[in-house]
């Protein structure tokens, strides 16, 4: 047994983990975290970064092809591959030094193993007690007065084809490959998969997505999506939605993988990404030694304040199966840490959490878009504008990139409800809407605020005097 006996260990280590490690620190705790490969966990090592590292590569490839459109003649250039790999994986190096340094200065034990949830026993009185397990084959117990699981997820196979890690592969394994693959698979238009799909077009790979679903992008607007594909399909990825697979629709050869899509037609491709979403960490972790409940796919229940059935046992991130988001995840975390150590926190209100789409070009949203608000009844009213009105963003995109904001309003209130927008730089623009939401700002304040010229965030300006019927460029 650890002579150690910690206020909060923390299981996991990554986004939802080490953040709130650092606030337990702040408040004076002595704290542990247990993590069984590298702090940072998935958004550091196999998720965000690593992948808009690549995406940025993409953006500048794709910049180099268009160059002609703003004056600049490029004869010829080809891709490293390589070397684009090397930078992202000197980009997460980096960040990674960062956090370790960060658990140093916070003065946070980190204990590389598997940790377990321990029940009660002659140690503890309540379960909670966390046991790790080391690659050695030894041992040790970390007693505790708090728990917090911030295990995270997995990518999940389809029921009938698992990951081989060469034909068949997840995100992670597209995040490790050294070349280029001729042609390539997704399957599932979520966020993920066209992620994937605007950064390989980009590099010149012939792409597919396949969507179960009756569109891509189910959670985003429809006039949104459709302005993604669109664009997409104009740079040259098809798409086959609608599109049921079943054992049978899959064929693995020897050097490429052909899958039957909508009874008749076939798609060849040299790898198969398999992005139909996530699965928790959850399934050996101890639970059954606790009362914490989990739903039907393993996701742990938690109240408003993160907090499980075992009233010291909380759990943050991916690993409760709400909008898995790492931004979504510290904010857990910091609110479980503030909540069991009667630091009064702000309840997370996730209609607050603004949510982007790192293709080209981007997507961001915050609240309901009007689909979902009709769905639950509410009467609305929306209002669009068009990145087509502001200067700097026809000086920086081409028209077919520019795209749009779109605004919800509840009628019986007059209340922004949610506000979408897909365009140039909307991963940025959309804090300032995260602001105004949660300040519980007006259409007219929005509008009012005087924003320099030119800039994109102008199309904000714009949209909410649109509201006020005083819009002057749009």
């Amino acid at each position: 047994m650890s002579e150690k006996q910690y206020d909060l260990v923390v299981l996991g280590g990554g986004t939802a983990g080490y953040v709130a490690a650092i606030r337990a620190s702040q408040l004076g705790k002595t704290v542990a975290i247990v993590e069984q490969s590298l702090l940072g966990g998935t958004c550091l090592h196999k998720g965000c970064i690593p992948t808009k590292a690549l995406l940025k590569s993409a953006e500048v490839t794709r910049t180099v092809k268009e160059s002609s459109n703003f004056g600049v003649n490029v004869d010829d250039f080809t891709i490293d591959f390589s070397k684009m790999m090397a930078r992202k994986t000197e980009i997460v190096e980096q960040m990674y030094k960062g956090v370790n340094a960060l658990m140093q200065k916070n003065h946070i034990d980190v204990y590389n193993g598997t940790g377990r949830i321990m029940g009660t026993s002659i140690f503890s009185p309540q379960s909670g007690t966390i046991s790790v397990e080391y690659n050695n084959g030894e041992s040790e117990l970390l007693p505790n007065q708090y728990v917090l699981i911030a295990t995270g997820t997995s990518p999940r196979p389809l029921p009938f084809l698992d990951f081989d890690n060469e034909h068949i592969i997840s995100s992670n394994d597209l995040l490790e490959m050294t070349e280029l693959p001729n042609s390539i698979a997704i399957i599932g238009g979520g966020v993920i998969g066209l992620e994937f799909a605007s950064l390989l077009i980009d590099l010149g790979v012939k792409v597919s997505v396949i969507e179960a679903n009756e569109r891509i992008l189910p959670t985003e607007s429809k006039q949104i999506a459709k302005f993604l594909k669109d664009n997409l399909e104009q740079r040259g990825v098809t798409f086959f939605e609608n599109c049921q697979l079943d054992e049978s629709s899959i064929s693995i050869n020897t050097d490429n993988v052909s899958i039957t899509v909508n009874n008749d037609q076939s798609v060849e491709a040299e790898k198969v990404l398999i992005a139909i979403g996530r699965m928790p960490n959850t399934s050996d972790i101890g639970l059954n030694n606790t009362k914490i409940k989990t739903d039907n796919a393993g996701y742990i229940e938690v109240n408003h304040f993160q907090q499980t059935e075992d009233a010291h046992i909380y759990a943050a991130g991916d690993c409760i199966g709400k909008l898995q988001l790492a931004h979504v995840a510290s904010k857990e975390g910091v609110i479980a840490v503030e909540h069991m150590f009667s630091t009064p926190p702000i309840p997370l209100d996730y209609n607050l959490m603004p949510k982007c789409v790192y293709t080209y070009p981007e997507i961001a949203s915050i609240g309901m878009n009007n689909e979902m608000a009709k769905t639950q009844g509410i009467n609305t009213r929306t209002y669009k504008a068009s990145f087509n009105a502001i200067g700097k963003a026809v000086i920086d995109e081409e028209a077919k990139q520019r795209g749009f904001c779109e605004v919800v309003i509840n009628q019986d209130n007059e209340e922004i409800i949610g506000l979408s927008m897909i365009g140039p730089h909307a991963s940025e623009l959309i804090n300032e809407a995260a602001l105004l939401q949660f300040m519980n700002g007006s259409a007219l304040e929005l509008g009012l605020t005087t924003h320099a010229h030119p800039s994109i965030s102008e199309v904000l300006m714009e949209l909410g005097l649109k509201i006020e019927n005083r819009a002057i460029h749009v």
